[in-house]
């Protein structure tokens, strides 16, 4: 499974890219307006970063619009995944940037059927949301075993990542049912290093070790 890092924060992925989880990069609107950052410049630094996939997203509703911000972004570095939204203009922008040889993420999934849509036109990426399923009592996994089935059963190229992840449980989980890539934020990798059982099995090994007297300094 490879491992996007959903946020704009370049301290945060220069501090998980130097231990080689990151392997691409989502922002939103959301993101870029909490970084407080110009969103090109932004952009480019976090391209710099990573060598895989940084998701740029366009502001525009309409087709014409994204087309052209997607190009624009997608200027910015070789890297660039042109994100857009799950719409009619979403999926006709989609079509013809991938078709023009960039990389898309049609973003803000919510259906098995949206996805089939998604890999008709051409996208790299399809991004359901995990946890927006969840605050309104719907299963976001079971969102993404039906999107893996289905582009399983047809060979469809688009790869599934899991978005909208608020949670350890949800990494393990998306890992499991196959999704391609999941995209978290930084405090959700950096829990997956966290059990109680590690922390009590290394504080026994250290006190055993002061009671031996000995030093490997």
């Amino acid at each position: 499974m490879k491992f996007f890092v959903d946020t704009a924060d370049t301290d945060a992925i220069r501090d998980l890219a130097a231990l080689g989880m990151v392997d691409g990069v989502t922002t939103n609107p959301s993101l870029i307006a909490k970084a407080g950052r110009d969103i090109l410049e932004v952009t480019r630094e976090i391209c710099s970063i990573v060598e895989g996939p940084v998701s740029a997203e366009v502001v525009a509703l309409d087709p014409e619009g994204m087309i052209a911000q997607g190009r624009k972004l997608a200027g910015l570095a070789p890297n660039i995944a042109v994100k857009v939204p799950l719409t009619w203009a979403g999926l006709t922008a989609c079509r013809v940037l991938s078709g023009e040889g960039h990389m898309v993420n049609v973003t803000l999934c919510f259906s098995a059927a949206q996805a089939i849509l998604a890999a008709k036109a051409g996208a790299t990426f399809v991004s359901p949301f995990i946890g927006r399923l969840d605050d309104i009592n719907l299963d976001g996994m079971a969102l993404i075993q039906d999107i893996r089935e289905i582009y399983d059963n047809y060979d469809f190229k688009t790869q599934i990542l899991a978005a909208s992840v608020r949670s350890v449980n949800h990494v393990t989980e998306a890992a499991r049912i196959g999704a391609d890539v999941v995209t978290a934020p930084p405090k959700v990798i950096r829990d997956m290093v966290a059990h109680p059982l590690t922390d009590k099995g290394l504080a026994q090994f250290m006190a055993d070790w002061k009671a031996t007297g000995q030093s490997l300094d």
